[in-house]
């Protein structure tokens, strides 16, 4: 039943070690620049979260594609003093800028632009970081080029369509497989996204997966019944840690892998630059994750759990069999279920993470959706901690195992497509 997480496991182990030979000698920064601590970058990261609305926000898709304008623009302007990667979008340069300066700037103005009802909060951090800093034309120069790097990457993304109405309809249908609207929601989330722009991607379609197994398949017999099974609100075959499991990454995928990824870079005291870098590509990959995944969930319109097995006697299967009062253990999220989107953000950052620090790095982080005494756990790779990501929507009764299989892959594939061909070193 595992043995395609464990493969998926093994890829991006080896993926990981691959990257990370690549990588290891990047990870000291640039001269001038080792003076600096990570620690705005962070600090920034933690700001984008309070100005969405912290964990009350409901559009995950334009938070993960805020959080990625952010950090370009502050990888670009700290990157435009130092020239070590290739740059995403600002093509200014200025060695003698303040860096401090620069990441905050830059940071500031792409969440002032998103979200103007947030400015005396954001002011008050900018205020903070910026007094750091000593006066005089560094300083001066850093938050003009803060200002440009800014600028750049909301140009670009401003007639991207991510701000329309996220609410769309559902055409009912009786036929079996295809997706209906799951209580207590009443429509499908987001349908623009499925033709958003990607920020590293070449196209939303570039790695769309084929067809989920037919209705009539051992392989969705099999996952059928599982979900069925250990998916169902107060299941008596799901362990106690399963529940937590569930609970643990119920919250927005984009919300945890960007705590896993503040978690190792302070842990492993990354630099100023090679931070912003890491949470650069981290959230490239998330948001395109989310847009390749919204691609493939549109395109094949595929039934969720609740919907499949409390109509299992229509499916044509003499193997499934339907339960007119079945439950999730958590609430299903209104949009199609193959492939979990849930799943390929978290092999998309994993991926990327191994890709830059090695896959094997123990961490612990808490979950607010956690339940004691689950709420905080240690994981001994990102592969791990990936696994247990998409493990969760199996055991949350939302997603069929297959699904969560081939949003693992998805994920795989572009995290390694954004380390191959976004923010690369210089030669």
């Amino acid at each position: 039943m595992k043995t395609k997480f464990l493969l998926l496991t093994l890829f991006m182990v080896l993926l990981g070690f691959t990257y990370a030979c690549k990588e290891e000698s990047l990870l000291d920064e640039p001269e001038g620049f080792k003076q600096y601590s990570n620690q705005v970058i962070l600090d920034w990261n933690l700001a984008a979260f309070e100005a969405m609305g912290g964990a009350s926000y409901e559009h995950s898709l334009l938070a993960a594609r805020i959080n990625a304008m952010v950090h370009i623009a502050m990888h670009d302007a700290l990157n435009a003093i130092a020239s070590r990667y290739q740059t995403y979008a600002l093509t200014e340069k200025n060695k003698d800028a303040d860096p401090i300066a620069a990441a905050v700037s830059a940071a500031y103005e792409v969440l002032v632009a998103s979200f103007p009802a947030q400015k005396a909060m954001l002011d008050g951090r900018l205020a903070e970081s910026l007094a750091q800093v000593a006066e005089g034309k560094p300083k001066t120069d850093g938050i003009a080029l803060g200002k440009k790097a800014a600028q750049v990457i909301l140009t670009q993304r401003q007639n991207d369509g991510a701000l329309a109405d996220p609410i769309g309809p559902i055409e009912p249908s009786t036929v079996p497989g295809v997706y209906q609207a799951v209580p207590p929601f009443n429509f499908v989330f987001a349908p623009q996204w499925k033709t958003m722009q990607p920020f590293g991607l070449q196209k939303p379609e570039q790695f769309r997966m084929e067809a989920f197994p037919a209705l009539s398949s051992a392989a969705y017999t099999t996952a059928f019944n599982e979900v069925k099974t250990i998916g169902q609100k107060n299941s008596s075959t799901r362990s106690a840690e399963q529940t937590g499991i569930a609970k643990f990454w119920y919250e927005f995928s984009e919300i945890g892998w960007n705590r896993v990824t503040r978690t190792v870079a302070k842990d492993r005291k990354l630099g100023l630059l090679n931070s912003a870098r890491l949470f650069a590509l981290v959230n490239i990959a998330l948001v395109d994750a989310y847009t390749a995944g919204w691609d493939a969930k549109f395109h094949h319109n595929f039934w969720r759990p609740y919907t499949a097995i409390r109509s299992a006697e229509n499916d044509g299967n003499p193997n499934t069999t339907a339960d007119a009062q079945w439950e999730p253990s958590e609430v299903t999220p209104p949009v199609q279920d193959f492939p979990s989107t849930h799943s390929a953000l978290g092999n998309a950052a994993a991926s990327v993470l191994a890709g830059v620090l090695g896959d094997k790095v123990t961490f612990t982080m808490s979950s607010p959706t956690g339940i004691a005494p689950f709420q905080s756990r240690t994981f001994t790779s990102f592969s791990q901690a990936a696994n247990e990501n998409a493990e969760s929507r199996v055991l949350a009764g939302i997603h069929f195992r297959f699904s969560c299989e081939k949003g693992q892959e998805l994920g795989n594939k572009i995290g390694k497509w954004v380390l191959e061909n976004t923010l690369k070193a210089n030669n």
